[in-house]
């Protein structure tokens, strides 16, 4: 066994590549509750209003790759024909959660990001969500859906991508400053991850 070492202000994460090669059959399909939420699609996304989604979203688990682009770089991500943004309201038009596909490969569809604020953590509607989305994945020219997730997610989500039927492929260690030391997120967030540096 080796350990490498992190140096103080940086953080790594053990990062796992997941697929599907093919739709779920209904009877792969989990079975669900009635969920007050809904999905709606954002026509239009605009950089800042996506940022304070996936800030109240991600902070919990130190997403900050979307935060540090500049308004013309994520615009030209998040407004391309070729990916699609929805937003999740409760039952009072309120904002609780995100998806985002990204169809720009040829014949694949990736759940760039997936998440519900953590308020509405445990109470299966993650379930939902998932299954929506890949419900919404699977179209005609999509042969795989795609997905990865970290070891500083939420503790749940490599579990809830295999129980959707997604198949683990590969692994990497991702290294990176820790954003709240870089002023990106705010030094309280993800109380889980010691800071150190």
């Amino acid at each position: 066994m080796t350990l490498l070492p992190v140096p103080n202000g940086e953080l790594a994460a053990v990062v796992t590549y997941l697929e599907m090669t093919q739709p779920p059959t209904a009877g792969d399909s989990p079975l669900l509750r009635d969920c007050p939420l809904s999905l709606l699609r954002v026509e239009v996304p605009q950089p800042e209003h996506y940022r304070d989604l996936f800030r109240r979203i991600g902070a919990r688990w130190l997403w900050f790759s979307r935060l540090i682009l500049d308004d013309a770089h994520l615009a030209e991500i998040i407004q391309h024909p070729k990916v699609e943004l929805y937003s999740v309201a409760d039952e009072k038009g309120g904002e609780v959660g995100m998806l985002e596909l990204d169809f720009r490969t040829a014949g694949e569809c990736e759940l760039a990001f997936v998440g519900l604020v953590s308020e509405l953590a445990g109470q299966g509607h993650g379930r939902w969500l998932l299954a929506e989305s890949v419900r919404l994945a699977w179209r005609e020219g999509v042969d795989r859906v795609h997905v990865h997730t970290c070891s500083l997610d939420h503790p749940a989500a490599l579990g809830a991508y295999r129980r959707a039927g997604f198949t683990p492929h590969k692994r990497a260690i991702e290294r990176f400053p820790d954003p709240r030391l870089l002023g990106i997120l705010p030094k309280d967030c993800a109380p889980q991850v010691p800071l150190l540096g």
